[in-house]
């Protein structure tokens, strides 16, 4: 019998909560009770969300209907890349919970892995956020698009889940995380900026090196099968490499990748 406590029923719960501050003091009860050893973790059958949990929240329209506004000399282009942000850390919240939800059975060290993860990301989420206000914008004021939610309803299983994510959608917010930190050091008045930017990018080195750790786990398990990490991308998200103009080397090796894939990037 399932019990009320059950470890993967409660993530599903805060992943269906659409209200932002509701998600984030469920998952902080959640995060506490996983700690004191209070759940259980029998196995359920996990749902394919059709939706990204701030549906309705958010005005949600498809990327190519987002104006960038690039110029980062001005106010509100601080705000728009702020807001971006924003959006990719509180859309990181529910994939790092998600990564707990719907693969089960793995090592209690998985699970407390994607658990910190997505503390993290509450708290970069809550930082940007409070500096946003700086800049005359809120959360919710721009339109968004459901990008990372899409990747993940796209990666069922663990071995892309682990290779679509955090190895390659995050690994590549190492790179233009980088980019970016150098743009703004060139640009008066956007220290505090900047040094949030850079506690975010040390922070993600590790979030992409424990999705590395278990893409490798999880390839090991596989006998007689041979993981192909560009082949599993190219799969999922076709010619996405080839976007990859600056890559952030230091960083990528810190979480993970090899000196040889850092080659293919490059070559791509």
């Amino acid at each position: 019998m399932i019990k009320n406590n059950n470890f993967f029923l409660e993530l599903e719960k805060i992943l269906e909560n659409k209200n932002i501050t509701n998600k984030i003091e469920s998952f902080s009860k959640l995060q506490n009770k996983f700690k004191n050893n209070e759940y259980t973790y029998e196995s359920i059958n996990t749902k394919v969300f059709q939706h990204p949990s701030y549906i309705d929240e958010l005005t949600v329209v498809p990327s190519y209907e987002i104006k960038n506004r690039k110029n980062l000399h001005e106010k509100s282009g601080i705000a728009f890349l702020l807001h971006t942000v924003a959006h990719i850390e509180y859309s990181a919240i529910d994939l790092a919970l998600d990564a707990c939800y719907r693969f089960q059975d793995l090592p209690h060290e998985y699970y407390t892995d994607w658990i910190d993860v997505a503390a993290d990301e509450v708290r970069h989420f809550e930082l940007i956020c409070t500096l946003m206000k700086k800049y005359d914008i809120s959360y919710g004021d721009l339109p968004v698009h459901s990008g990372l939610f899409d990747a993940s309803m796209k990666s069922l299983e663990l071995i892309p889940r682990m290779a679509l994510i955090p190895r390659h959608m995050e690994a590549n917010g190492l790179d233009s995380n980088a980019f970016i930190i150098s743009k703004l050091m060139k640009i008066k008045n956007t220290q505090e900026v900047i040094e949030l930017f850079e506690l975010i990018l040390e922070e993600e080195i590790d979030h992409v090196l424990k999705g590395d750790k278990w893409y490798k786990y999880a390839c090991s398990k596989k006998e007689n099968f041979t993981c192909n990490y560009f082949d599993i991308i190219e799969k999922i998200h076709p010619n996405s490499f080839k976007r990859n103009k600056t890559l952030n080397v230091e960083a990528r090796k810190r979480a993970g990748f090899s000196s040889e894939e850092i080659a293919i990037m490059q070559s791509k």
